[in-house]
């Protein structure tokens, strides 16, 4: 994929090569419908610092170089959705075009941030629902943001007035998965949709 051909000199032996920490705001319009996901994506601090170093030595300079990975990594990553999925009961959302996005410099990670609308804005109240961010490779694990594997406060939060409590669900996978993903070099890919296994789910319930 383009995304992690862009960070391959940050790349170590053995699944995953790196490390996306991940905040998520559902946006929900005042008819009680979530539209979009609002994500913003940390990369870890060994593929920032790579980032940052070579972005800085290009013609314009870090600012400018940030501003052409955001158009690189959204066009590379808007085949696959974002490597998100999101769900309302047994329902999988269809998800839209990403237009609004922005990279930048912050306390020395770099962090991509953008709006992820649905096909079809969705109805929250008496429901449920569910996403997962993941590389389906597991070349990059997807984390939200926590402190001590607590989960931030603003790691999942829900905009508009809808009472609704929210949970991040940490991965459970099969111990025969967890060795077969330790056992990956560098120039092996693992089967597709093994990064499901590997990811934590955000559930949002409203009333």
């Amino acid at each position: 994929m383009g995304l992690l051909a862009l960070l391959l000199p940050a790349l170590a032996l053995a699944h995953p090569h790196g490390w996306i920490d991940i905040r998520v705001r559902l946006v929900v319009d005042e008819e009680g419908r979530v539209e979009a996901l609002h994500q913003a994506w940390r990369m870890d601090p060994f593929y920032s610092l790579v980032l940052i170093e070579e972005l800085s030595r290009t013609e314009g300079g870090l600012e400018t170089g940030l501003d052409r990975l955001g158009g690189e990594i959204s066009g590379n990553l808007a085949p696959f959705d974002f490597f998100t999925e999101v769900r309302v009961g047994d329902d999988e959302l269809s998800l839209g075009e990403v237009t609004e996005y922005t990279v930048m410099e912050r306390d020395g990670r770099v962090e991509f941030v953008f709006l992820l609308p649905l096909d079809e804005p969705q109805p929250l109240s008496e429901q449920t629902l569910q996403y997962q961010v993941f590389d389906p490779t597991y070349y990059l694990e997807v984390v939200h943001e926590a402190e001590d594997d607590t989960p931030d406060e603003d790691a999942l939060t829900v905009g508009g007035e809808l009472n609704c409590t929210t949970r991040i669900l940490p991965a459970d996978p099969d111990p025969e998965l967890v060795a077969e993903a330790a056992m990956l070099d560098i120039d092996e890919k693992a089967e597709p949709g093994m990064g499901r296994h590997f990811a934590e789910t955000g559930v949002v319930a409203c009333e």
